[in-house]
């Protein structure tokens, strides 16, 4: 089962990242908009319709120690990311991001100005009123995009395969694997496989809806 604990284990990292760049990402967004912003998040939207197998070409392309990008980084950082475990975890940062970014920039962007001009006017700061009055109220939508983005790198397939390869151990998530055991006509660990992938996904789907349903409830019900 290495492949599912490896699949677990870049899916929490990649959310972690997120989380961390995700926010203040969608929060800036979500503020007056501009043809510059509207720019960037057509990039950051660009993995929710673009083939993985092009994304990851283009990262294989941009991270190969052929290239001046992957050279500097191996010279100066004694990094490579291709055909590693750090590579799929940047190449699954960049195409998760839109799960992470989209419902929270909703969120901010739903809220009220007069929440934060409340807040200017009893004397906190732009920070203060980010943590302790803009992100408490968001905090089902962080959920939804922490939840989403995981379920969406636990199923990563084309990316993971350009960037990764199949290295056991190293870069051969549960995707991989399935893709492998069919390719040998070994269903049985491929339905395996499969059905903790299916089962896992599951729960996650039904927490994020219960999650919903009880944000939305009335406090009289």
């Amino acid at each position: 089962m290495e492949p599912i604990w490896l699949s677990i284990k870049l899916a929490i990292i990649t959310t972690i990242f997120l989380l961390f760049i995700g926010i203040p990402i969608a929060y800036w967004l979500s503020r007056k908009q501009s043809i510059f912003k509207l720019i960037i998040e057509a990039f950051i939207t660009m993995p929710l319709v673009l083939p993985p197998s092009v994304l990851g070409f283009y990262l294989l392309l941009a991270f190969s120690p052929n290239n001046a990008f992957g050279i500097w980084l191996h010279r100066h950082f004694d990094l490579q990311l291709v055909f590693s475990f750090k590579g799929l975890i940047l190449a699954s940062v960049i195409y998760s991001l839109p799960f992470m970014v989209s419902p929270i920039k909703a969120a901010f962007a739903h809220l009220p100005g007069s929440m934060s001009e409340a807040s200017y006017v009893m004397g906190k700061s732009k920070i203060q009123t980010f943590f302790y009055v803009l992100l408490p109220n968001i905090k089902p939508s962080v959920f939804t995009a922490a939840v989403l983005t995981f379920a969406h790198t636990l199923g990563e397939f084309g990316v993971v395969l350009m960037i990764g390869g199949n290295i056991p151990g190293e870069t051969k998530v549960a995707s991989i694997a399935i893709y492998d055991a069919v390719e040998t006509m070994d269903y049985s660990s491929a339905n395996s496989y499969a059905l903790i992938l299916f089962a896992i996904t599951f729960v996650i789907v039904i927490g994020v809806f219960v999650l919903n349903r009880n944000a939305v409830k009335s406090p009289f019900e």
